[in-house]
């Protein structure tokens, strides 16, 4: 018999199994969840960040710094991410940056590189700068 401690704390011994108090099983985190969380509220907070982070890592944590420094810009043709180095263009999901071209799975909705998820959270939390112009046409002088 399994002692009460290990069924408390979540432990595997022998012959037990997983018993967590007040469900039976732990959430599972998916980028719809996180998605859906972020409609429902409107806002950025921890719990959310958390998720984004669980999911996605490193381009969850650029995703949302990018979204903090105001950096997904929506003109009147394209959505533009500013990074360290040069801007993507990011449109129906996707982005021209080579994370994108060559890391990521484009089936997978959960591996998306961090300027469709800034660009993803931006517009969920109405974070975008806009601006009344072409990028096509002002790209060049930027």
């Amino acid at each position: 018999m399994a002692s009460a401690d290990s069924h408390t704390s979540g432990a595997v011994g022998p012959a037990t199994e997983r018993v967590f108090i007040g469900r039976s099983e732990p959430p599972v985190v998916t980028a719809m969840s996180w998605r859906r969380a972020l409609d429902e509220r409107g806002e950025l907070d921890s719990e959310i960040a958390g998720r984004i982070i669980e999911i996605h890592g490193d381009r969850g944590v650029r995703a949302m710094e990018a979204v903090a420094e105001r950096r997904v810009k929506e003109y009147l043709d394209f959505t533009v991410v500013v990074g360290h180095s040069d801007e993507y263009v990011v449109e129906d999901g996707s982005c021209t940056c080579k994370d994108s071209a060559y890391n990521l799975a484009p089936d997978d909705p959960d591996q998306l590189c961090w300027h469709v998820l800034a660009t993803e959270i931006a517009r969920r939390v109405d974070a975008l700068d806009h601006h009344e112009m072409w990028y096509s046409e002002v790209r060049d002088f930027i």
